[in-house]
Parts: structure tokens; C-alpha cells; sequence
């Protein structure tokens, strides 16, 4: 797995330099069940070994479970599952400091990764017509009841090209969910897809919100696409913003401009892994070590546009990480 000490490779399988930060790294969105051919155990150790400590894990009460061979058929089965990925994981970072190759270190009270793999529960709007299902509603009520868990997501509106319900049934999911979230004192993660030349996803979710009210352990709109006009509104409602590997593509200057505009306390990072991988790893499948690279690119746009130092980003990141989602950092 790290034949030459090096944790990432591109498609060529060339090693790429990963920045060692002096602040532990946080994945706020990360899907663990949906690799292709990446190996779980495997991406986990890399992740430790390039400095990340959180790892949260979305998973959906609708489209992880089923008869399908690739799915699980009870939430007792996932979380094992889960378990025992960690526990591989173990045995790998073990083999892999007798070779010489060891975690970052950090002070403080800083948790091992494998020890702060997390969860958030919830139907993606692709699945909102089953929302009310009673086996649908059994497994999300048995997720947000793992001692893992610690939000409702990812939750939220979905006008892209893959999706088949209109806005206004998948916002009848958005609103019950909400609900939940603010019945369990528990923070959301927003999925928000727009169409390809409207903002009407952000625009109808601002409003929900606004209606609503943002659930007070906190809201994170993940994987953030859009420009600082669409920021903005959600910045003034009080929601985390997280950047994903997208913030790193050349195309991307809005996403960067959005960056630089988040509010500090509200910022964080993620992965979306396996997918959108961030340069120079793109056709690569992403993984939650990649959070070291968007991390960077995070802190190289601040730094240049702000002229706030790269350790205070990385700190920035890191806390708001353990303040959205209740944990010691």
C-alpha cells in the first residue's frame, strides 16, 4: 500500500507531496460506502498517516440498504461493517510505523482518526418519496441513535440532471427532516444541486431555512459549488459552508472567491470522496486523505486574498469542524 512512504498517488501512480499541517485535518463529508476500487482499511490509514483526526460519514436510511449485493440489509450490519473497517485500518497504521511511517502528532486532546470516524443519517432528496416509509423512518431512527452519530444529513435539494422529483416533494423531506434535527438537537449537512444556469435549489433552501429556522446545533451546506452571491444568505442565517475537491479545479475561480468571502467561523472542509477528487489527483478515485490538499488550497486563497496566515486557516478548519458537531478537538 505505501511501498515508497508516500500516501497519494496520481492516475500515472506518480507520489504526490502532501502538506503536513501543524493542525489536525477534518473530513466533514465523506462517503465510505461508495467506493469502486478503492479499499476502505486502506484509504483510512492514509488518511491518519497525512494528519486527518475527523471523519464524517454520511449515510442514507434509503439508498445504503436494500437486496442489492453492494448495499446492507440492517444498520446493525453497516456499523459493523464500519467497526471492522477501523479495526483493519489499525492493523495497517501498525505495519506501517514498524516501516517507519508514522501518524503526524499533535498536543493537546487531539482523538486518533480511528477513534473519531463519524456519522450523519439521513435521505438524500434523490430518495424523499421514501422518507415516510416505516422500514425507511426504523433505519434512520436506529442511525441517529448510534453513539457515532452526530448529525441529520445529507439532506436537501436536488435540481440537477439525475434528479427525477420536482423541488417541492423533495422539499417536503427537506422540512420533516429539519424537524428531526431540531427535535435530536442535532446539527444538518445540506446537499443543495442546482440546475445548470439557475440558483434554484440555494434559492428555495434559503427560503426553507429562513421559514424554518436553521436547527441551533448548527447547518453545513456540503460540497459548495457556487459563487459569493449564493454564500452570502446562508452566511447571514449562520450555516457552515464546506469546500470540497471542486475548490481546486481551474475553472473554479467563483468557488475561490467564495472561499475567501465565508466567514472564518464558519468555514470547513470535506472530501465528498469518492467523488470530484482534487487537483493534482483528478481521475483518481477521491479519499478522505485528499482533505490535505483542498485544506492547502483553502489556505493558499485566504493567505493571498486576505492575507490571513496558513496556520490560522488550518486552525479555522479544524475548530469549526468540532464546534458544528460537538466534539472535543
Amino acid at each position: 500500500m505505501l511501498e515508497d512512504g508516500m500516501p497519494l498517488h496520481d492516475r500515472t501512480g506518480r507520489p504526490v507531496q502532501v502538506p503536513e499541517p501543524q493542525v489536525p485535518l477534518a473530513d466533514t463529508h465523506g462517503h465510505l460506502t461508495c467506493f469502486r476500487t478503492v479499499d476502505v482499511a486502506e484509504a483510512l490509514c492514509r488518511a491518519a498517516l497525512v494528519g486527518v483526526r475527523l471523519l464524517v460519514v454520511p449515510i442514507d436510511p434509503v439508498g445504503d440498504f436494500g437486496s442489492d449485493e453492494t448495499r446492507w440489509h440492517d444498520v446493525a450490519g453497516l456499523l459493523a461493517w464500519l467497526d471492522g473497517q477501523a479495526e483493519c485500518a489499525r492493523v495497517l497504521l501498525a505495519t506501517s510505523e514498524r516501516a517507519g511511517l508514522r501518524q503526524p502528532t499533535y498536543g493537546g486532546d487531539v482523538p486518533q482518526l480511528l477513534d473519531n470516524v463519524r456519522i450523519v443519517a439521513g435521505v438524500h432528496p434523490y430518495g424523499a418519496l421514501r422518507v415516510r416509509e416505516p422500514a425507511v423512518r426504523e433505519r434512520l431512527e436506529a442511525l441517529l441513535a448510534s453513539p457515532r452519530c452526530v448529525g441529520v444529513g445529507e439532506i436537501g435539494l436536488d435540481a440537477g440532471p439525475y434528479a427525477e422529483l420536482a423541488l417541492e416533494r423533495q422539499e417536503q423531506a427537506l422540512r420533516w427532516q429539519l424537524t428531526v434535527a431540531r427535535e435530536r438537537h442535532l446539527p444538518v449537512e445540506l446537499h443543495l444541486r442546482d440546475g445548470e444556469h439557475d440558483t434554484a435549489a440555494h434559492d428555495l433552501a434559503a427560503h426553507v431555512l429562513a421559514e424554518e429556522g436553521v436547527p441551533q446545533a448548527g447547518c453545513d451546506l456540503h460540497c459548495f459549488t457556487q459563487g459569493p452571491e449564493v454564500l452570502r444568505p446562508f452566511a447571514e442565517l449562520g450555516c457552515h459552508i464546506a469546500f470540497g475537491g471542486a475548490v481546486t479545479f481551474k475553472r473554479s475561480d467563483a468557488i475561490r472567491a467564495a472561499a475567501a468571502a465565508c466567514p472564518a467561523g464558519r468555514m470547513l472542509s470535506e472530501t465528498d470522496c469518492p467523488y470530484m477528487a482534487p487537483v493534482p489527483l483528478r481521475g483518481r478515485e477521491c479519499e478522505p486523505a485528499m482533505v490535505a490538499l483542498t485544506s492547502s488550497l483553502l489556505a493558499d486563497v485566504r493567505e493571498r486574498e486576505l492575507g490571513v496566515s496558513r496556520t490560522a486557516t488550518y486552525r479555522a478548519l479544524w475548530r469549526n469542524a468540532c464546534t458544528l458537531f460537538g466534539l472535543q478537538g
